[in-house]
């Protein structure tokens, strides 16, 4: 029997897998990074299955040394290319077939050879590398320039809506985001109850799954905990004095604190931003992570002006974030999840959905930054939540997790920078509306920014 997700988990990657192998016809491999359990093997032999006439997947983590042996010397692709279908009972068709490597990273003379193979042209290359970071794994080979790279993140909101058989709200909402009015109370309700559906469960395929099949939110975050331990064997992989795990860990807890930025030495004593900047930069490309720069000088070209020592970090997946930060039992209790999807937990949520915010904006291809200055009186801070280039201008952001409206943040800096700013936006848990030159949108909103 095919497995459920096999039929129902509809990714957006797809599409521009189907791109590349459309325009570039062989002169490039493809590289699917992402984290683990994110779906990348799932994904690749899926499109292999649907759209070549056969293929070959070797998953590295596993090879024989049989298999292994053959990257060894790439010489004789002849008979390179003849041991391959030989050991996996698969022929090969010229031009219509490809070969997987799955977990490149384990095989790092695999990954050397796809230069001569894509040079060869006669099959099509996908390889997948998972959350251990590849560069740990090629600082003695030759890096291929002949690779498209791609991104899988966990499924966002409207893959989540797809697996669950709902095609009509995701077309309902960007429909609605493009009028640009309100919805009414009972359309709204559901699309927030909807949103925190999405909130609790992410867009892990395993906790999806779990989700789909079992309809138990304890189910879900079980699954959700294997994922957070497997993440946590790998940070002490890459770092095995345990400072990545620890600052894993501790990033609900640095949110909710509503710091101006990562307090490093108030989670792993006498260390600083400065000290664990190759660390964060591991984690970051691990995809485990969201990273949001603070921007010195806030302007279309923020990337010029992020403070590297000045930064805020996110769960890339919002359902891994919540099972987090309510980690202090064994499991998290259905009650939590309950009054979370009802909203109706007696706690300051802003940390949540702030992680929610930049998780949906990431996915939707933005780059996220965000900006603290001092009051004019100077005794406190103001700070922007998120801060997006747009042309040639920013959109600030403020995130509210509540119907709270007001915005003295986003006021005073849309007044210190006013010639700089294009669209202001608010988002919280109200309906859509217009507060004088500030847009209130409802946080379902936000992957369509």
């Amino acid at each position: 029997m095919q497995k459920k997700q096999d039929m129902i988990f509809k990714r957006k990657l797809y599409d521009e897998m189907l791109k590349w192998k459309r325009e570039r016809q062989g002169k490039t491999a493809l590289l699917v990074k992402g984290a683990r359990r994110v779906g990348k093997s799932t994904l690749v032999e899926d499109f292999a299955k649907k759209e070549y006439k056969s293929y070959i997947l070797i998953d590295f983590s596993k090879t024989s040394k049989q298999v292994n042996a053959l990257f060894e010397d790439m010489l004789d692709l002849d008979y390179f290319f003849l041991s391959l279908q030989n050991i996996f009972n698969v022929s090969l068709v010229e031009r219509e077939s490809v070969i997987i490597f799955d977990e490149v990273q384990f095989r790092p003379l695999a990954r050397q050879a796809i230069k001569h193979l894509v040079k060869d042209g006669r099959y099509d290359y996908i390889e997948t590398g998972s959350l251990i970071s590849i560069k740990k794994n090629v600082q003695n080979i030759l890096i291929p320039s002949e690779e498209t790279k791609m991104t899988l993140h966990p499924m966002d909101w409207e893959e989540f809506y797809w697996a669950c058989g709902n095609t009509v709200a995701p077309s309902q909402i960007r429909e609605a985001f493009e009028m640009k009015r309100a919805m009414g109370d009972a359309v709204h309700r559901k699309w927030m109850r909807e949103l925190r559906l999405y909130m609790l469960v992410g867009g892990m395929p395993q906790a999806v799954d779990a989700y789909i099949s079992y309809n138990d939110l304890r189910k879900v975050d079980e699954a959700k905990r294997d994922i957070l331990s497997l993440y946590d064997d790998d940070f002490r992989r890459i770092d095995n004095s345990g400072r990545a795990s620890k600052l894993f860990t501790a990033i609900p807890s640095q949110l909710n604190n509503n710091a101006s930025r990562y307090q490093v030495g108030s989670v792993i004593e006498g260390q600083t931003n400065e000290r664990v900047a190759e660390l964060v930069a591991e984690m970051e490309d691990s995809e485990t992570v969201i990273m949001a720069y603070n921007v010195n000088d806030p302007g279309a070209g923020m990337g010029m002006f992020k403070d590297y020592a000045r930064y805020k970090m996110f769960l890339a997946d919002t359902g891994l974030f919540v099972t987090l930060a309510f980690n202090n039992k064994s499991y998290v209790e259905n009650v939590i999840y309950q009054k979370l999807l009802s909203d109706k937990l007696e706690a300051n949520l802003g940390y949540v959905y702030e992680n929610l915010v930049a998780q949906m904006l990431y996915t939707s291809g933005n780059k996220i930054y965000y900006h603290t200055f001092p009051s004019k009186a100077g005794n406190y801070n103001y700070e922007v939540d998120f801060l997006l280039a747009k042309g040639s201008k920013m959109v600030p952001i403020e995130v509210k997790s509540s119907g709270y409206n007001t915005h003295k943040s986003l006021d005073e800096f849309c007044g210190k920078y006013s010639s700089r700013i294009g669209e202001r936006l608010l988002l919280y848990t109200k309906d859509y509306r217009q507060d004088g030159q500030t847009t209130c949108l409802p946080v379902y909103y936000t992957g369509l920014l």
